[in-house]
């Protein structure tokens, strides 16, 4: 079973609200999951990201990939260290 830390959109038409879950990666986008690890709400000013460090932590160890966004909210949170993207050949 390949597992995914991805987001699950919630909230209203054009007020998004995204929660922080792990999923199966054959679930749907706002279907089942395992565990909520936290939550990310785009709309306020500044943006509002909260994420449970140390279940983030079990799950990236026990093999859970990271969705793209997913990936970029645990940097800006300083969960994961940030890749240097140079790939210069």
């Amino acid at each position: 079973m390949a597992v995914k830390i991805r987001l699950r959109r919630m909230g209203a038409k054009k007020n998004p609200f995204y929660r922080i879950v792990v999923a199966d990666s054959r679930s749907p986008r706002d279907g089942r999951f395992i565990e909520e690890i936290g939550y990310y709400d785009p709309v306020k000013q500044p943006a509002v990201v909260k994420i449970d460090e140390a279940k983030a932590q079990d799950w990236i160890k026990k093999g859970a990939q990271l969705s793209d966004t997913a990936k970029s909210l645990f940097v800006k949170a300083g969960i994961i260290p940030s890749q240097a993207k140079s790939k210069e050949a």
